[in-house]
């Protein structure tokens, strides 16, 4: 097991990508348990980008319901099609939001997230199992950059997180 990360002394988030990703990989890849495998994949995505929040949400009867995340206190349980972590589950699609502000109905869990991203979790058969939830408190932090390889990232790992 890891216990630390090797990261690419730079501020370029495709290098830093490129370096974690595989660790990640490696990380979960021995874990069955997939409260760990979240939390630590939460911690390692935090530590490499210094984001405000990374969490993610269980798909949970009718409600994404909070899971493992590293930053300060979260809403606990989001609606079907609710905020931008709801509408990413009902829209079975990633969310990037520049600024959280201008999202409509955006559920303000802090007023210090200023940006967010959302990707979600499939299980094999299609269904939505939950989602990986990152806030910035810089409006416009997130790019197609980061979209694409945390998208690539759920892809590869997300069988291990449920």
């Amino acid at each position: 097991m890891a216990e630390q990360l090797n990261l690419p002394q730079t501020n370029d988030r495709k290098a830093r990508y490129t370096a974690l990703l595989p660790q990640i990989e490696a990380l979960v890849a021995a874990e069955t348990d997939p409260i760990a495998n979240m939390a630590n994949t939460a911690a390692a995505l935090r530590e490499a980008f210094g984001f405000f929040w990374v969490g993610f949400y269980r798909v949970i009867g009718d409600r994404l319901v909070l899971g493992p995340f590293q930053g300060s206190l979260a809403c606990t349980r989001i609606g079907h099609g609710k905020g931008v972590c709801g509408t990413a589950w009902a829209q079975r699609k990633s969310q990037l939001v520049p600024d959280v502000d201008a999202f409509p109905g955006h559920i303000a869990c802090s007023s210090a997230s200023r940006s967010e991203i959302v990707i979600p979790i499939f299980a094999p058969s299609g269904e939505v199992l939950g989602v990986l939830d990152i806030d910035s408190d810089r409006l416009d932090d997130f790019s197609e950059e980061d979209l694409t390889q945390l998208e690539t990232l759920m892809e590869r790992i997300g069988a291990k997180l449920f």
